[in-house]
């Protein structure tokens, strides 16, 4: 079984290498359509006829006021918000023990919200806990917590009593150093802010592969989709293939999948993450 062989080569690697994709949220529940998206934004849903928080979020809304309705209630469900169900925890339960470094395109901030080591995190395509000036005129982020808090408030988003499709002026974000407009740190375009501490994890990652370039290595890819295959899968591949004692496990819904020259090395695993999480946890076998 997959499931137990994935089991065999966590207890006996050397260093684990996680890649965590979109899938790994979306098992832990943060889903950007149906109810979810229903119970927070039927307002923005009634006005626009959107169907789901992504494709939302690139929508050109007529104000300041209303972009930031729209993105601080986005903000608010997938960063601040706790995770409806506890696949990170079992995750780090998992991994804990062991050397262990994760690379992630998530954005959400789950790792360290579940307790991993910020040290041995690398967020590679940013936070949305992070601001930062849309030009951008200088390389810096700012914590956007307490801003999105007041913005949800002012919304009432909670209650819903009095809520509207826009935020007071006074609350719409601007740099601290030119005055213009601010924006989620996210990558999008070449405007993505590396400020020093994504510089510095970034370093760290580099480190963590470059030592272990030889032994018992396990890439573990979860959730990783088609849209942004050269930051994680394929560079988890090339090193599989490299090492001889290395071994490549992918677990993902409808996506899972090896190469020809690792398959004798690989794990594939087509499934819910939290549902083969909870299995490893309890060591359940069927």
């Amino acid at each position: 079984m997959e499931t137990q062989k994935l089991y065999q080569a966590i207890q006996s690697a050397d260093a684990i290498v996680v890649g965590a994709g979109a899938g790994l949220s979306t098992s832990a529940g943060f889903t950007y359509s149906g109810e979810r998206f229903k119970k927070y934004f039927a307002d923005f849903i009634d006005k626009y006829g959107f169907t789901d928080m992504y494709t939302a979020g690139f929508h050109q809304f007529p104000s300041e006021e209303e972009h930031w309705a729209y993105w601080s209630r986005h903000i608010y469900c997938n960063r601040y918000l706790p995770a409806p169900k506890p696949v990170y925890n079992r995750l780090l339960e998992i991994v804990k023990d062991k050397d262990y470094f994760v690379i992630t395109t998530n954005v959400d901030h789950q790792f360290q919200k579940a307790g991993f080591d910020k040290q041995r995190l690398f967020y590679t395509q940013g936070d949305y806990g992070l601001f930062q000036c849309a030009t951008p005129c200088h390389q810096k982020t700012y914590d956007n917590e307490e801003a999105v808090m007041k913005m949800i408030a002012a919304q009432n988003v909670e209650t819903r009593h009095g809520s509207s499709l826009r935020i007071p002026s006074e609350l719409v974000p601007k740099c601290p150093v030119c005055g213009g407009k601010m924006k989620v740190n996210l990558r999008a375009d070449d405007t993505f802010v590396e400020d020093e501490g994504w510089h510095a994890a970034a370093q760290r990652y580099v480190d963590f592969i470059n030592r272990h370039q030889h032994g018992r290595v396990l890439y573990w890819d979860l959730g990783i989709g088609g849209n942004t295959p050269t930051i994680i899968k394929l560079p988890f591949m090339q090193q599989t293939y490299r090492n001889p004692d290395a071994v490549y496990a992918t677990i993902n819904l409808g996506e899972a999948f090896t190469v020809e020259q690792i398959k004798d090395r690989s794990i594939v695993i087509d499934g819910d993450i939290g549902e083969v999480l909870k299995v490893l946890v309890k060591h359940e076998w069927s």
